[in-house]
């Protein structure tokens, strides 16, 4: 199979805590675990089969790739760098939240990296699709308005149009439906998300950027999770990742 011409970026599928913050945090790892995109690392990693995948082994949890680097705490619980979590648990010790200084900290050395790849494979020649890859709970958390609404299987994003032609998002809708066998109508079209930072600050240029969220109740609800273990069917997984390989197959780029 030749390489795609395809630039894959995972911001959230690290588990990994900063050794800046090891000493300030209380989250437990199921908290930690619900709270990422846990599984995506392996789901879209296509490796060598596309032109590049860019991932971080950090948590979503303590620096939000998906952020921009002003929505700091404590005004922004749910910024850049985090208080607490998606289901509102606290993410810190009572008073050993990140100030200022940490927060810039943590920024320039997690954040700040991450986009400066992401910046220099876009110039690339050989990409001409990248794909923000993330996971969404079944359905809406606490912190989001519309929380508890049920969520399609998979949502696209391009920001109305904004990063990526309304045709190419309507093929890969098609060839997502086709590849893991879901109904069209499963398939949110910038519906729950319209699309997060990442899509927005890289997006708009030559090379088009859409976001893919894909639902865990693929993989993790029964028969493939255990919830008590947070262990994951390592079938399941390779199964999602094949199907995801197949559906890119089928773009014409």
């Amino acid at each position: 199979m030749s390489v795609l011409p395809i630039l894959l970026s995972i911001p959230h599928g690290g588990s990994r805590v900063p050794k800046e913050l090891r000493h300030r945090v209380c989250i437990t790892p199921q908290d930690l675990f619900v709270d990422g995109d846990a599984c995506t690392s392996d789901i879209f990693d296509l490796g060598d089969d596309v032109q590049r995948v860019i991932k971080t082994d950090v948590a979503r949890a303590f620096v939000d790739l998906n952020r921009p680097p002003d929505e700091r705490p404590l005004h922004h619980p749910d910024g850049v760098v985090k208080t607490a979590t998606c289901f509102q648990q606290p993410i810190f010790k009572p008073g050993h939240e990140p100030g200022s200084e940490l927060t810039g900290l943590l920024i320039e050395r997690y954040h700040a990296p991450y986009h400066a790849r992401l910046k220099e494979a876009t110039a690339e020649p050989g990409v001409r699709l990248a794909l923000d890859c993330h996971s969404m709970l079944p359905s809406a958390p606490p912190v989001e308005n519309n929380r508890g609404e049920p969520r399609p299987l998979f949502c696209l994003s391009n920001r109305d149009g904004a990063t990526a032609p309304p045709a190419l998002l309507g093929e890969l809708a098609a060839s997502i439906a086709s590849a893991f066998e879901v109904q069209s109508e499963r398939i949110g079209l910038n519906d729950p998300f319209k699309g997060g930072y990442i899509i927005k600050r890289h997006g708009g240029s030559r090379l088009p950027w859409i976001q893919v969220e894909m639902n865990r109740c693929l993989y993790l609800e029964k028969p493939w999770y255990d919830r008590e273990t947070l262990r994951v069917d390592a079938g399941r997984i390779s199964e999602l990742r094949e199907c995801f390989r197949d559906a890119l197959q089928c773009l014409r780029l």
